[in-house]
């Protein structure tokens, strides 16, 4: 008798996730319930939560309570969401339950690696002022149109946070022979080291990076922590990235100082989305501006159903799964404690 997992995936597409011999194999390994797109209904979900092995949720609408309420048999849960980041999930009574929690953020990490290393070289190399001084046809012809410029390679690249988009972006960037410079509170110095990044403070951090590259996943702990004292430390031809989220970045003296050219910035999330069409980080020349784009492509999306099954593939064979992120206490404490 098979096993059965509730593939509830909703906000996302079953189809936008799962291309089919990725489904199929899920069919093959489980006998699926819903498995259509929209919402599920909490009273078909609380009851199909009484006989299943693993859930498969996008947004978690099933309230605090669903997983108290589900039968004995539930050993594993899969958000394909992107994060950690789903306050209705009763965490603590997964883990009390050893049910394992799993997200499918490391699906986005080339991709969005791959995004911030065009987005900040477009900084850096003035290819978006050029491109539309071209276009209004005002451009500058070779030196001229370089002045304010900045190579990557030799450059310092300083990341705040250095998870597993960090990894995926330091491979793209050790061929420029640089030098990499790291502040994460999560890690300890000795586990930076090995990956050959400096361990060092915020404030020498931006003082000695040309490239600063944004890459936390936002936490009560981090809010704001790119702060406008730190940002000043910041030359004229220097790059700011922001790249995981706008909430560790304080964005109006972000603003206010790319609009006086003191810096450069590239950024692909913004404080609220769809933004402020009257913004005026939308007419600042010296930045790079992308609609939260980075990770959401087709590639990186079909990742995330090869990830759930062949984890899930795993974890019904007894052995150890290796694609996801999974929940720990201490991560979840992080994420979700002592809101501001």
């Amino acid at each position: 008798m098979k096993p059965t997992v509730v593939l509830a995936p909703d906000f996302r597409r079953v189809d936008e996730i799962f291309d089919a011999p990725t489904l199929a194999r899920l069919h093959g390994l489980a006998d699926v319930v819903w498995g259509i797109d929209g919402p599920m209904p909490v009273d078909q979900f609380d009851e199909a939560l009484q006989h299943a092995t693993a859930v498969v949720f996008g947004t978690w609408h099933y309230g605090p309570d669903a997983i108290r309420r589900a039968g004995d048999g539930l050993r594993h849960v899969f958000e394909v969401g992107g994060g950690h980041g789903h306050r209705e999930l009763d965490y603590a009574t997964c883990f009390d339950r050893d049910i394992t929690v799993g997200s499918c953020a490391p699906a986005f990490g080339p991709a969005v690696a791959e995004m911030a290393l065009a987005l900040s070289l477009a900084a850096a190399r003035l290819v978006t002022e050029g491109d539309a001084d071209f276009k209004a046809g005002r451009e500058r012809w070779l030196h001229d149109g370089t002045v304010g410029a900045t190579t990557f390679h030799g450059a310092t690249f300083g990341f705040i946070g250095a998870g597993g988009l960090a990894r995926s972006l330091q491979r793209l960037l050790e061929p420029f022979g640089g030098r990499f410079l790291a502040h994460d509170p999560w890690l300890t110095a000795a586990d930076l080291r090995r990956r050959g990044l400096e361990p060092v403070d915020l404030p020498t951090l931006f003082a000695e990076a040309s490239v600063v590259l944004v890459l936390a996943v936002p936490s009560p702990d981090n809010y704001h922590l790119v702060s406008r004292e730190l940002m000043e430390l910041l030359t004229p031809t220097d790059v700011l990235a922001v790249i995981s989220r706008a909430h560790l970045v304080d964005f109006d003296a972000m603003t206010d100082l790319v609009l006086a050219g003191r810096f450069k910035a590239a950024v692909d999330v913004f404080p609220s989305e769809p933004f402020d069409p009257d913004h005026p980080i939308r007419g600042a020349r010296g930045a790079v501006l992308s609609a939260h784009r980075a990770g959401a492509i087709p590639a990186a999306l079909l990742e995330i159903g090869r990830m759930v099954v062949d984890d899930l593939e795993s974890l019904l064979n007894g052995t150890a799964p290796t694609r996801m992120q999974y929940a720990t206490p201490d991560l979840i404490g992080r994420l979700h404690d002592q809101e501001r």
